[in-house]
């Protein structure tokens, strides 16, 4: 059984969108564009 005390004690608040949003743009992210386009530039 579920102690919610002790549930309540773990919890953190998700971020807000605005924090979401800036720490998804300080991230280097790969995409498959990016891959694609270093392939692509790696057969020429």
């Amino acid at each position: 059984m579920l102690n919610f005390e002790e549930e309540l004690k773990k919890f953190q608040p998700s971020l807000e969108v605005e924090d979401i949003e800036d720490a998804v743009h300080q991230e280097d992210l790969t995409d498959m564009t990016d891959i694609l386009l270093e392939v692509m530039e790696k057969t020429k």
